[in-house]
C-alpha cells in the first residue's frame, strides 16, 4: 500500500531551491538544466478554470497511467521520460512529495500543434459535423448520431493555445505552420498511437473515444511528451455502457462538468468549491481508469 505521505493532496507545489518553470492548470514545471521536473498536482480544471478543490489520488493517475503508455507504446515513438522513481540529489529533500506524480524529462522543443485523434465522433467533433459535415475539414459520413464510431480514426489538429481553448484547424493548415514533412510525421504516429493504445483498452472494456497528443523535437528526432492517454487528455468509455446517439458516461471530469452545469455557474473565475461526494466520485473515476487500463490498483 502507499504510504500516507504519497496519499496527500497536493494542489501546488513549493521546493526551495529549484528554479519552478511555470504552473499549469494541472502540472507545475521545474528546471533542472537540460532536463525538467514535471510534477502533477491534484488541480481539476473545468470551463478553462483551475477549481479550488482537488482531488485526491488524481496527479498520481495522471503520471503512472502516462508512464504506462509511454513504456507500452515505446516501439512507435521515443518518450521523454528519463527517470520517474528514486529521486535522489537536489531532488532528495522533495522524494516523498514527488513519489507516485513526478517524472524527471529530457527537454525538447514543443511541436505548437494538438495532435488529436478521433475515433468516435463527439465534442468539439461532434458540433462541427452538426454544422459543417466535416471534423478538421475531413467530409464525414450522412447521418451520424452523437458517440457513433467514425469509419476510421481521424487526425484532427488544434492550434496550443496557453490561455483560452484550442483552435481545431485543418491539415494543411497544419502543414501551412509546420511543414509537411513534420504535419505527415505528426499524424502518422499519432495515429499509430491511437491504434495500439485503443486495441489494448478496449480488451479491458474502455473505449478511446479520442485524445490528445503533444511532441517535442530533439534534434531531427520525434520526441512524445507531456502526458499519455490520460482521463485528462482523451475520452475514455466504459464499453458495456456504451449507447450511440446521445453523449456517454466517462471515466474522466465530465462528473464535475455535469455538476457545475446543474447549479448554473457562469464558468468564469473563480470556480466554485466542489462537494464531498462530487469530489469522491471524481477521484473514483480517475483510479477506476487507473485499474482498468493497467490491470493493477493504483496503491
Amino acid at each position: 500500500m502507499a504510504s500516507p505521505q504519497m496519499n496527500a493532496v497536493i494542489s501546488q507545489t513549493d521546493f526551495p531551491g529549484l528554479k519552478l518553470r511555470g504552473r499549469g492548470k494541472v502540472r507545475d514545471i521545474y528546471e533542472l538544466g537540460d532536463r525538467l521536473l514535471v510534477v502533477a498536482t491534484d488541480r481539476l480544471s473545468a470551463f478553462d478554470v483551475v477549481l479550488p478543490t482537488p482531488i485526491p489520488d488524481k496527479g498520481r493517475v495522471l503520471t503512472q497511467l502516462s508512464l504506462f503508455w509511454f513504456e507500452k507504446l515505446a516501439s512507435v515513438v521515443p518518450h521523454h521520460v528519463i527517470q520517474a522513481s528514486n529521486f535522489g540529489g537536489q531532488l532528495a529533500p522533495y522524494a516523498s512529495a514527488l513519489a507516485g506524480r513526478a517524472m524527471l524529462v529530457r527537454r525538447t522543443d514543443p511541436v505548437p500543434i494538438e495532435c488529436v485523434v478521433r475515433g468516435y465522433i463527439s465534442g468539439s467533433g461532434w458540433k462541427d459535423y452538426q454544422r459543417t459535415g466535416a471534423i478538421c475539414g475531413i467530409p464525414l459520413p450522412k447521418g451520424l448520431r452523437e458517440s457513433d464510431r467514425l469509419p476510421e480514426p481521424i487526425f484532427t489538429p488544434s492550434t496550443k493555445a496557453t490561455t483560452g481553448h484550442d483552435e481545431n484547424i485543418s491539415f494543411e493548415e497544419t502543414v501551412s505552420r509546420i511543414g509537411r514533412p513534420l504535419a505527415e510525421r505528426l499524424r502518422d504516429t499519432s495515429l499509430a498511437l491511437y491504434r495500439q493504445a485503443s486495441e489494448h483498452a478496449a480488451a479491458r472494456g474502455i473505449i478511446i473515444a479520442d485524445t490528445k497528443f503533444e511532441f517535442g523535437l530533439l534534434g531531427s528526432d520525434l520526441i512524445w511528451i507531456d502526458e499519455a492517454l490520460t482521463p485528462d487528455s482523451s475520452r475514455f468509455w466504459p464499453a458495456d455502457l456504451y449507447s450511440p446517439g446521445q453523449a456517454q458516461p466517462s471515466f474522466d471530469k465530465q462528473y464535475v462538468r455535469d455538476y457545475l452545469e446543474r447549479i448554473g455557474w457562469d464558468k468564469r473565475p473563480p470556480g466554485p468549491a466542489l462537494p464531498a461526494d462530487v469530489v469522491a466520485a471524481t477521484r473514483d473515476k480517475y483510479r477506476d481508469s487507473y485499474q482498468r487500463i493497467t490491470g493493477q490498483a493504483l496503491d
